[in-house]
């Protein structure tokens, strides 16, 4: 296993908070042990390690101790990573949270929590609890204090005064700055706790996004958004499939039930209306992805990993066989290149 790692977009994130802070961009790359240029590649992996010196360097270098509070608080979650695009797409804060806890593997990939995600639910009587689920939290208490503000920070630029957080409790000891604790949850704060978890109000899963388009990844890809408004206008079964799909895609809910309900039609009768047509379902939704992952990489905006988990893929090594399935190269070996989508 090649244990934790963080994007080297979001430590790139980090880097540049810091240096807006007043610290040496050379120096924190040094003392972290990371080549600056490494940081400008979106698929590069950063040992959880060098992230974790990048932040110390960070504090000692701007003597900013509450580093981690300040940086989810003075950056934006969608300006950093497409996984803050994808929270904004949602439907509702309910499915916003659904997304992130399916994607932040994109953000941090935490070694030892498997497939069991990092953000979970819990109720506890009438208390709803979401609780942190990463091993060994005192050994970074950085990047839970650095998450949970940023729940925070996000819910307020969006909704202002919506109820969210109404106690924050935290496994790592008090540190000497828990004063911003204080002023960024606006809620009680307790430390060397048995868990960290924030209780928040179970109305805030049902609050609104502010969604700036039913299809947001149209502004990574152009190409997506004729493609929809082709499709919604196509008098076939199979158009009409790929454009209730396209949205869909990120979220791997793309169950044929679910498509044929959503068509007013049953499954057998979409089946048999597509054979019809010469299609099946898993074919389009196969050849869906495939001309929609070629767009993505062709974009040179997004990622491998990134178009993986855009396409519907929950493991990025499962969409690396499929895209060699479908055009007999690596995506890797693909991006960047000019794709065509046709066929």
């Amino acid at each position: 296993m090649r244990g934790s790692t963080v994007s080297g977009g979001f430590a790139k994130a980090l880097m540049d908070f810091a240096v807006s802070l007043g610290a040496d961009r050379e120096t924190l790359a040094a003392r972290a042990g990371i080549a600056v240029e490494d940081l400008a590649d979106q698929d590069s992996r950063i040992p959880m390690d060098r992230y974790k010196a990048l932040m110390k360097a960070g504090q000692d270098l701007c003597g900013e101790p509450a580093l981690a509070l300040r940086f989810s608080e003075g950056t934006r979650f969608e300006e950093l990573s497409i996984v803050g695009l994808i929270c904004k797409a949602g439907e509702t804060m309910g499915e916003s949270l659904q997304q992130l806890s399916r994607y932040s593997r994109l953000v941090t990939e935490i070694d030892g929590l498997g497939v069991e995600q990092r953000f979970q639910l819990v109720r506890q009587g009438e208390e709803l609890w979401l609780e942190d689920r990463r091993p060994d939290p005192n050994d970074f208490p950085e990047l839970t204090e650095g998450a949970f503000s940023r729940f925070a920070c996000e819910v307020t630029r969006s909704h202002g005064d919506v109820p969210f957080v109404t106690a924050v409790h935290l496994t790592h000891p008090r540190p000497g700055y828990s004063a911003e604790y204080d002023r960024i949850f606006k809620a009680p704060v307790a430390f060397d706790q048995p868990r960290n978890a924030l209780r928040i109000e179970a109305s805030w899963l049902a609050v609104k996004t502010h969604k700036p388009n039913r299809y947001v990844f149209g502004i990574f890809n152009e190409h997506a958004e004729t493609l929809l408004k082709q499709l919604e206008t196509s008098g076939t079964t199979r158009g009409r499939v790929e454009t209730l799909l396209i949205p869909l895609l990120h979220t791997g809910d793309l169950a044929m039930d679910a498509v044929a309900k959503r068509l007013g039609l049953s499954r057998q009768t979409l089946y048999r209306r597509l054979k019809a047509e010469g299609a099946s379902f898993d074919a389009v939704l196969d050849d869906l992805r495939r001309r929609m992952a070629l767009d993505y990489l062709g974009s040179k905006k997004l990622s491998v990993n990134e178009t993986a988990y855009l396409v519907g893929f929950s493991d990025p090594s499962a969409f690396s066989r499929a895209f060699k399935r479908w055009t007999g190269d690596s995506p890797r070996g693909r991006k960047g290149a000019r794709a065509t989508t046709s066929g």
